[in-house]
C-alpha cells in the first residue's frame, strides 16, 4: 500500500514535468553535461593508462638503456703534453688528457654483468646504416649487432626460424634474423629462412624472422625503442669483425684527428648502446645509482654516455596524466553540482508558482509526506532523464574523440554506473529543500494565495 502511494505521488510529479517540458529540459542541462563530461574524462584517463602500460611492454619491463654520445678525440694528445697541431699543451689540456675515455664498449657490458648483482644481463648493441639486397630488390635500413639477450629485453618473438646459437655468436658467423617488414618487402611470396641477404658488403644467411610488433613512432625517440619490423640483426661479434669496430685506431682516424678542426667529432664508441635488464623493479633506483658510479669510474668521469630509464619516465608520465585526469574529473563534477543547484532553484520557483495546488492537495487529505514525495519525484525524474541523456552523450563524445584526435579512450561500465548514480543522488539531495518547503505550507494560506 505504501509503495503504491509513493508511486502515485511520483506519477503526479512526472505529469507536472510534462506540463513544463521546456523548463524541465533546461533544468536538466547541467546534469546532462556533467554526466557526459565525467564519462568522457574517465574514458580518456583509462585510455591513457592502457597506452602507458602498452609502452612499458614495448620498451621491456625493468630495462635501463645506456646510450653512447659522439665524443671528441681531442683528449688523445701525445704523452709529451703536445697537441696534434704541434703547439705546447696548456695545464688544463694536460689535466684533460688524464680524463681519456675509451667510449662505450663490450667491456662495459661485461663489467656491469659481473659487478652488479641486481643485473640479470646486459645486452650490447651496434647500429649501422646499410643497404639490403635480394634478387634485384633493395631497401635501406639499419643493421644491428646484438646478442640473444636483446630479443629477451625487447620481448621479441619469432614468426619463423630460430635465434642465434652460442657457436654462431662466438665464431662471428655471417647469419642474421630479419624483421617482419624486411620479409614483406624483399621476400614476397618466398620463405626467407635459408636465403642469403646482402647487407652492405657482406652476404648473411637468414636463420629467423621476427614476429610483428607495433611501435608508436612518436615514442621511439623519447623512449629509445627500436622498430623491430624494419631492422636486420646479426651477432655482435660478426658486426665487429666483418663490418666495423670503431674502437680500433686506423689510418683514417689518425688523419681525421690531425684535421679535426675541419671535421665533425668522430664516434669512437665501440657500442651504440647497452640495454641492462634488472631482476626486479624494486631494484631499479639503486641499480641506476650503482651503474652511474661504475660507468663514471670506467670512463674516467667523461660523460660520453647517457643513462635512460624508460619505465621510470613512463611511470612519471602516468602519474602526471592521472593527476591531470583527476583535475578534469573534478571540474566535470562541478557541472553536476551546478546542475543540482539549478534543479533546486527551479523547484523552489515551482513551489512558489504552485502554492494553491499544494494547498488544495493538503486540504483534500494529502499528507506532508505525499507532498514531499511529489516534489522529490519531479527532481529525481529530471536527474534520471538528464543522467540517461548524459550517458549517451558521454559515450558518443568518447567515440568521437577517439576518431577525430586519435586519443585512445576506454569506456568502463564503472564510470557509467558511478556518473548515473551521482546524477540521481544530486536530484535527491538538491530536491529535498524545495520538497520540504512545499510540505510545510499552510493549507489555508496556500488556498488564499493568487
Amino acid at each position: 500500500m505504501r509503495l503504491q502511494r509513493i508511486l502515485f505521488n511520483f506519477d503526479i510529479g512526472v505529469r507536472a514535468l510534462f506540463q513544463n517540458r521546456i523548463r524541465a529540459i533546461l533544468t536538466s542541462l547541467g546534469i546532462i553535461f556533467g554526466v557526459a563530461s565525467v564519462i568522457a574524462m574517465l574514458a580518456i584517463g583509462k585510455g591513457a593508462e592502457k597506452e602507458i602500460l602498452e609502452q612499458i611492454k614495448q620498451v621491456g619491463a625493468n630495462n635501463i638503456i645506456i646510450k653512447s654520445k659522439i665524443g671528441d678525440q681531442s683528449r688523445k694528445n701525445d704523452d709529451n703534453g703536445s697537441s696534434d697541431d704541434g703547439t705546447a699543451a696548456t695545464g688544463k689540456e694536460v689535466k684533460d688528457k688524464k680524463n681519456f675515455s675509451p667510449g662505450l664498449s663490450i667491456a662495459d657490458a661485461d663489467d656491469i654483468m659481473g659487478s652488479i648483482s641486481s643485473v640479470k644481463f646486459a645486452s650490447p648493441e651496434i647500429e649501422l646504416q646499410a643497404q639490403f639486397l635480394f634478387e634485384g630488390l633493395n631497401m635501406n635500413g639499419k643493421l644491428i649487432g646484438v646478442q640473444n639477450y636483446y630479443f629477451e629485453t625487447t620481448g621479441a618473438t619469432l614468426a619463423d626460424g630460430r635465434f642465434f646459437s652460442e657457436k654462431q655468436l662466438e665464431n662471428a658467423e655471417p647469419v642474421c634474423v630479419i624483421g617482419k617488414n624486411i620479409k614483406t618487402k624483399l621476400f614476397a611470396g618466398k620463405d626467407p629462412v635459408g636465403q642469403y641477404l646482402k647487407c652492405g658488403n657482406n652476404w648473411l644467411l637468414i636463420i629467423g624472422v621476427l614476429g610483428n610488433k607495433d611501435v608508436n613512432a612518436g615514442e621511439m625517440e623519447k623512449l629509445s625503442v627500436r622498430n623491430l619490423n624494419n631492422e636486420v640483426y646479426l651477432p655482435v661479434n660478426t658486426m665487429l669483425i666483418r663490418y666495423s669496430n670503431r674502437s680500433l685506431v686506423t689510418t683514417e682516424k689518425i688523419r681525421r684527428m690531425r684535421n679535426r678542426r675541419n671535421q665533425t667529432p668522430s664516434n669512437y664508441n665501440q657500442l651504440d648502446r647497452i640495454v641492462v635488464h634488472v631482476a626486479s623493479s624494486d631494484l631499479m633506483a639503486p641499480t641506476v645509482e650503482v651503474l652511474s658510479r661504475l660507468l663514471a669510474r670506467r670512463h674516467q668521469q667523461v660523460e660520453d654516455y647517457e643513462i635512460v630509464v624508460p619505465e621510470l619516465l613512463l611511470k612519471q608520465e602516468q602519474k602526471t596524466k592521472a593527476l591531470f585526469n583527476v583535475v578534469l574529473a573534478i571540474i566535470a563534477s562541478i557541472s553536476l553540482i551546478v546542475g543540482g543547484i539549478g534543479i533546486m532553484n527551479i523547484m523552489l520557483a515551482s513551489v512558489l508558482e504552485r502554492t494553491r495546488e499544494i494547498g488544495l492537495r493538503l486540504a483534500l487529505g494529502a499528507t506532508k509526506r505525499d507532498v514531499v514525495m511529489q516534489f522529490l519525484g519531479e527532481a529525481v525524474s529530471i536527474s534520471i532523464t538528464g543522467g540517461v541523456i548524459g550517458v549517451i552523450l558521454g559515450i558518443s563524445t568518447s567515440v568521437l574523440i577517439r576518431h577525430l584526435t586519435g586519443i585512445q579512450t576506454i569506456i568502463s561500465p564503472a564510470s557509467i554506473i558511478i556518473s548515473f548514480t551521482i546524477s540521481i543522488a544530486v536530484g535527491l539531495v538538491f530536491g529535498i529543500l524545495p520538497a520540504r518547503r512545499a510540505a510545510k505550507s499552510d493549507p489555508v494560506v496556500s488556498l488564499r494565495s493568487d
